[in-house]
């Protein structure tokens, strides 16, 4: 038998939420691994048709999940998941110019694309281990890749992979980490912060 109720308090971050019956009664767990098909992902107050079933627990959980309707909107319906991996590479490639036109050691370039590779990896690993109920990787820890330069690959990871992108309060702190790193980028330029750079660079 079949149900219909409406999906809240979905945790995008750790892949689950609970499902309001819509004849009332106790709210059903609902897991991302549960949903036919898993074209969609969720995003909270969808309607949805669910059959009820009991974890090892005893406790009620939603299975073989469905959306109501083909209304629903699409995650990036203006685009924004295409614009900002592309913003992410532009970054990537204006510092590899600067590296390339003396601007900046070519050492920085290197370090940017290493840090970005390494943010990417650090969110696709979070996003599996969420998926699969593993033990996650802690916020603090994603936000000092980014601020450590590799925000370009964690820009591209929180879109393609869809991961992060929705939560108000990392964004608001892995957007300040943005800032701080081009700030420091921009102060390299100078004629201070490039001798410093070389200084640093020289003491390694």
């Amino acid at each position: 038998m079949r149900h219909q109720g409406k999906i809240t308090d979905w945790k995008e971050d750790r892949g689950f939420g609970f499902i309001t019956p819509n004849g009332g009664g106790p709210r059903v767990f609902v897991h991302i691994k549960s949903f036919s098909g898993r074209q969609q992902r969720p995003l909270g107050n969808e309607i949805v048709t669910y059959e009820l079933r009991l974890d090892a627990r005893g406790r009620p959980q939603a299975g073989s999940v469905a959306f109501v309707g083909k209304d629903r909107p699409p995650a990036n319906p203006s685009g924004q998941g295409n614009v900002t991996p592309m913003l992410a590479l532009a970054f990537l490639v204006f510092v590899g110019g600067s590296a390339f036109a003396g601007k900046l050691p070519i050492a920085v370039a290197w370090f940017y694309l290493a840090a970005s590779l390494i943010a990417f990896a650090a969110y696709a690993l979070d996003k599996s281990a969420a998926r699969n109920d593993r033990w996650r990787t802690q916020e603090r820890t994603l936000h000092l890749f980014a601020l450590a330069g590799g925000w370009p690959g964690a820009l591209a990871a929180q879109r393609l992979l869809r991961h992060k992108s929705r939560k108000q309060s990392f964004q608001i702190v892995f957007w300040a980490t943005v800032m701080l790193n081009c700030f420091a980028l921009a102060w390299f330029f100078s004629d201070t912060g490039a001798e410093a750079l070389r200084s640093m660079l020289g003491a390694a």
